[in-house]
């Protein structure tokens, strides 16, 4: 299974961010041997992100998406205008807009099905905060959010980020980390790339992409920079 290594910028990016871009296509090179790469800027660079990269081996995508095709969602943008602006795929889910915005795993779902049914691939993302991890509950919070997000069409990317390692520098360990992907990859398809997300590093992905059913990264802080960016895809 090819790895899939995606950067989140979140919101951060102004015109000159694409000179990282530019700077990561210089360091490829050519297309790496098991690897896709994806960039998802905020919504305002997509075009140029998508333009810039196009004919090199990054893709672009969306970090969110709307559920319906169009209509009267002030401030919303669809699924179909990302893919119209160069989107080959969309987040959705992430910790951040299901905290921040109470997005509910129905709704995750539904935004998940919005992005398939524009020929997009949704990242779909699940993980358990701090305090539900030292419960004990980590397991049962990931299993209820995948039963309740996933759709039926299993054109899909499932995205395991424990929320309080996420841009903190804290990384679960490599036992804590194969043991909850393991369970959701006895919940989805054998084909379904898993990516974990959560501080990844060039210092900690080898080790990490290096754990059974771990089929890539979805990597917040690092994606921003070309050098840092790269050094996370060399060690697939």
């Amino acid at each position: 299974m090819r790895h899939l290594i995606a950067g989140n910028w979140k919101m951060n990016g102004l015109n000159a961010s694409l000179a990282e871009v530019n700077k990561l296509k210089s360091l490829l090179q050519e297309k790496p041997a098991n690897a896709d790469i994806l960039i998802c800027p905020p919504a305002t660079l997509l075009p140029s992100l998508a333009q810039e990269v196009a004919g090199s081996p990054i893709s672009a995508g969306g970090q969110d998406c709307h559920t319906a095709e169009s209509g009267a969602h002030t401030g919303d943008v669809s699924a179909e205008m990302l893919k119209e602006a160069g989107a080959a795929f969309i987040i959705v889910g992430h910790s951040e807009r299901r905290a921040d915005h109470g997005e509910t795993d129905e709704l995750v779902k539904q935004k998940a099905e919005a992005a398939q049914r524009a020929g997009l691939t949704p990242i779909i993302c699940v993980g358990e905060t701090r305090e539900e991890r030292e419960l004990g509950n980590a397991a049962a919070v990931v299993s209820a959010q995948l039963s309740g997000s996933l759709p039926e069409d299993t054109n899909y990317v499932v995205a395991y980020e424990p929320v309080w390692a996420i841009g903190t520098g804290l990384v679960p360990s490599l036992d804590d980390i194969r043991e909850i992907h393991s369970l959701v990859r006895e919940k989805t398809q054998e084909e379904t790339r898993l990516l974990y997300g959560g501080s990844v590093k060039p210092a900690n992905a080898a080790e990490i992409l290096s754990i059974e059913n771990v089929n890539g990264a979805l990597v917040g802080g690092a994606s921003l920079k070309a050098e840092d960016f790269f050094g996370i895809i060399q060690a697939v």
